[in-house]
């Protein structure tokens, strides 16, 4: 079923909206994916916090004008989802990466994150990015360790002088 003009500018305003707010994008090619396999693949990205839209080429170009992911319209050919990272960088990689494993018709093309394309092989890299709270997680151990050995040293004069006190008091026990 064709779009209608006013439909074609509703979408391209919608993909443009996302792609504005977006930190990644990542291209895979569908074809021979079921209508079933696809809304497994919807409901996936839904639940993640990832916006999935298949769009036509032409639009997905003028959607993504004036946005960072601008250097994937001289790649944009062929039936291609758009899988956009809302929450965090590597979400939308994480979700096209395992449902590719799961269906082997869902193919890889390309990815985009800080404007910078990426060939599909670089996808792992982007997948394997720490969520927001893996990197909160990891900023915190960091700035926690410090303030732990500071405190370990403060600590161990006065407990190396209780040991050597009991020390002593068990060897005049002893004797």
């Amino acid at each position: 079923m064709a779009l209608r003009l006013d439909q074609k500018k509703a979408l391209v305003a919608q993909v443009n909206e996302v792609a504005g707010t977006a930190m990644a994008a990542v291209a895979a090619e569908y074809s021979g994916l079921t209508v079933e396999q696809m809304t497994q693949l919807r409901s996936k990205a839904y639940e993640s916090g990832v916006f999935v839209k298949v769009v036509k080429n032409t639009l997905a170009r003028r959607a993504l004008s004036g946005t960072e992911f601008e250097c994937m319209s001289e790649s944009l050919t062929g039936p291609l989802v758009l899988a956009f990272s809302i929450e965090d960088p590597g979400s939308a990689a994480r979700l096209v990466r395992d449902f590719a494993k799961e269906n082997d018709k869902l193919v890889v093309k390309f990815a985009a994150v800080g404007g910078e394309l990426l060939s599909a092989n670089d996808l792992p890299k982007l997948a394997n990015l720490p969520t927001r709270d893996q990197a909160l997680a990891i900023l915190m151990g960091v700035m926690k360790a410090p303030v732990e050995k500071l405190v370990r040293t403060l600590v161990e004069p006065p407990a190396k002088l209780a040991r050597a006190l009991a020390a002593v008091r068990d060897q005049k026990e002893a004797a």
